[in-house]
């Protein structure tokens, strides 16, 4: 066991009360934000034809900003359609840990995509989901979506920066945000090991980036920054 993974354990074990009660009164008093507004599946944009699929929890539903269009469904269908035609869908709750969003698709009516963009994790993190479950889910995850949606690339955004989640009070936010750190680390190292795998980091820096109104998911400015991470990641590989 790592040192530092070792102190971390030794931390929240001291901190555990603390914890506790931090979290309930995280739960019981949190804004809790709609997801927006705005149709889950779309087509639109000129050149070759690109079909992506947007799965994940309330970050990929858009939680956030009030319509989809700002979302990061609708600045990914923006971005790509510059020079793609774009043929999207979005599967997402908010909510959503890994392993209930493989029970989600497993319900969707299956059909044939290009791409799949995965936004997961913040929930497994928050829901003390363990490291080694996290890990095997994702992988369910991507043979469901290679297998039952005929993806050939997989775009993995890397979990929130969850030391930014200002609703969050510490030490509760710095015990999530170092589990969060080592949900990132294990998933690029996994992910890694595939060809068909891409994972973007969501760090983003400059004027407008800042969280939503609730202290806990994106502005409209992220969700923009996010798409183009995405879109440059999927024309990296040439799909079309």
């Amino acid at each position: 066991m790592p040192l530092s993974f070792a102190l971390d354990l030794a931390a929240r074990f001291v901190l555990l009360p603390v914890l506790a009660v931090q979290a309930l009164s995280v739960r019981k008093h949190a804004r809790k934000l709609p997801e927006p507004e705005g149709a889950r599946h779309g087509r639109s944009g000129a050149g070759p034809l690109i079909r992506v699929l947007i799965v994940g929890d309330s970050s990929a539903a858009g939680v956030g900003v009030a319509h989809q269009r700002d979302a990061l469904s609708g600045q990914i269908e923006a971005t790509l359609g510059t020079d793609h035609d774009v043929a999207w869908r979005l599967v997402a709750k908010s909510g959503d840990t890994t392993g209930q969003t493989i029970r989600r698709l497993e319900a969707e009516e299956g059909d044939t995509f290009d791409v799949a963009v995965v936004a997961l994790g913040v929930n497994d993190v928050t829901h003390g989901v363990p490291l080694w479950r996290f890990l095997t889910n994702q992988r369910w995850l991507a043979a469901l979506l290679r297998k039952r949606f005929g993806v050939r690339l997989l775009v993995l955004s890397s979990l929130l920066l969850m030391r930014e989640f200002t609703l969050l009070p510490q030490p509760l936010r710095w015990v999530l945000a170092r589990q969060a750190d080592r949900f990132n680390t294990a998933l690029r190292a996994q992910s890694d090991r595939r060809v068909d795998i891409e994972m973007i980091a969501t760090t983003f820096e400059g004027d407008g980036v800042a969280m939503a109104e609730d202290g806990f998911h994106p502005n409209g400015r992220i969700y923009q920054l996010w798409a183009q991470e995405i879109a440059r990641a999927i024309r990296a590989r040439h799909l079309v």
